[in-house]
């Protein structure tokens, strides 16, 4: 559109220049054609005669051949006699009168003292014997002609307008069928590129936007197809792997049990190892079955009416014996009489001890875990905060995908998190975290009350 309006401005300006320079010619022409008869009139019939002469006895003859305003002018640009009684005491110098001294044609436009409009004035040098002996001046008004460039001008801008308007609604058709589509296929590749698979980008034109929307769809089927796949290894491998993880720790457990334990002390430590590291095998292969529950759609929810306070008080009273061993003071704070909200107990529960686990993990001995419930307008605000060692501002942006572990040793498979964002999603819930390095961090899970979900 700026193209458009620049174009048709540098046109306007152009045509009516043009417009302009042409009526201006033509009243030029006409007028130096009157001079010119009229001064080789004079030349051919009266230059035996003084110009004084001339002007006592036959001036008419300069004025017989125009209907403009007639002036004769001595060699000093004085006026020795004008048509309709203008006279100035001053000499004219206009660039007209200084052409016609030199022999040639002079044009010059302008305004003058007795006329509102401006004029045009040709000079034409009046000649006996070959010698200038004044000069004649024909001077006429651009009244008229300024009104026709105007009207014409006047119908060019109103073309313009025109040519303006129409131009916008055939640009704003066309930028429409490129940018909504593009908008569209933008919209897609935002919600594919924040996990949405499944949507797909409509085709609308068989043109470059059009490629770029089958390439979008089918990149979306490979991703579906690679998740799928990956999904399936996933459920497959954490099958296989309980059957050989509940033999093994099983078996350590039994020869713990035996004889040959309390003879030798490196066989009994190597028992409890593998003991510990059987449970803590057997932990991420049922974060690992979670996982492939959740992604491909198998988890059921089973909802009841519960209480987020008593649910948090289970739980305080659970980990209790995990907080002394390490030293960890446990806060528990809950708000009277907080609203029920639906969902499934046993899955929160898993979300809290997730959240309150994490927080022992990266809580130094000495330190405060505060876990506190609200409500917070329709909505329950359930906080974990703690003072350990946070979470770095790289980290941060990433913590809650999946199977990411960042700078943290202590993270197992990356899993613990991204199963309570699911868990909480599932719940109509949501799920904030906020962390500064070597001050702490603070989890904050907004679920809806019931009366929010009725």
């Amino acid at each position: 559109m700026l193209i458009i309006v620049i174009t048709v401005l540098i046109l306007e300006v152009f045509l009516i220049n043009a417009v302009k320079q042409y009526y201006y010619k033509n009243v030029e022409e006409l007028v130096s054609n009157q001079i010119q008869f009229s001064s080789e009139f004079y030349s051919r019939y009266f230059s035996s005669s003084s110009l004084e002469d001339i002007l006592i006895d036959d001036v008419d003859v300069f004025w017989q051949q125009t209907t403009a305003q007639v002036q004769i002018l001595d060699l000093n640009g004085g006026i020795l006699m004008d048509s309709i009684g203008v006279y100035n005491s001053t000499s004219i110098k206009t660039p007209d009168i200084l052409d016609a001294l030199k022999g040639q044609k002079g044009v010059w436009v302008g305004n003058v003292e007795y006329d509102k409009s401006p004029v045009m004035a040709i000079s034409y040098p009046l000649k006996a014997d070959n010698r200038i002996i004044g000069i004649l001046r024909f001077v006429t008004s651009l009244r008229e002609t300024n009104k026709t460039i105007n009207r014409v001008s006047s119908i060019l801008f109103w073309a313009g307008i025109i040519v303006i308007f129409i131009s916008g609604m055939v640009a704003i058709f066309l930028s429409n069928t490129i940018v909504k589509p593009l908008k569209e296929v933008t919209r897609v590749a935002e919600k594919m590129a924040s996990g949405q698979l499944k949507v797909r980008s409509e085709k609308r034109f068989d043109d470059e936007i059009g490629k770029l929307s089958d390439t979008l769809n089918y990149m979306a089927e490979e991703l579906v197809k690679k998740e799928q796949l990956k999904n399936d290894f996933i459920s497959s491998i954490s099958h296989e792997l309980r059957t050989p993880l509940t033999s093994i720790k099983g078996w350590a457990i039994t020869l713990k049990e035996e004889d040959i334990v309390d003879e030798n002390e490196i066989v009994k430590d190597g028992l409890d190892i593998i003991e510990r590291e059987s449970n803590r095998l057997t932990a991420m292969v049922e974060e690992l079955l979670d996982f492939s529950r959740f992604v491909s759609g198998r988890i059921t929810l089973n909802k009841e009416e519960i209480n987020i306070g008593s649910i948090m008080k289970q739980i305080g009273k659970q980990l209790t014996p995990k907080t002394k061993e390490r030293n960890i003071n446990l806060e528990i704070n809950i708000d009277n009489e907080l609203p029920p909200i639906i969902g499934d107990e046993n899955r929160i529960k898993q979300v809290f001890i997730n959240l309150l686990d994490n927080a022992m993990k990266f809580t130094p001995s000495g330190g405060t875990i505060c876990f506190s419930a609200e409500q917070k307008g329709k909505e329950i605000l359930i906080c974990v905060k703690d003072n350990g060692c946070g979470i770095s501002a790289e980290d941060l942006p990433y913590i809650k995908e999946k199977f990411y572990k960042g700078k943290s040793s202590k993270s197992q498979s990356g899993l613990g998190l991204s199963i309570c964002d699911e868990i909480i999603k599932l719940h109509r819930g949501s799920f904030q975290i906020e962390s500064k390095l070597d001050e702490g961090t603070t989890v904050y899970v907004f679920l809806p009350i019931k009366e929010e979900l009725e």
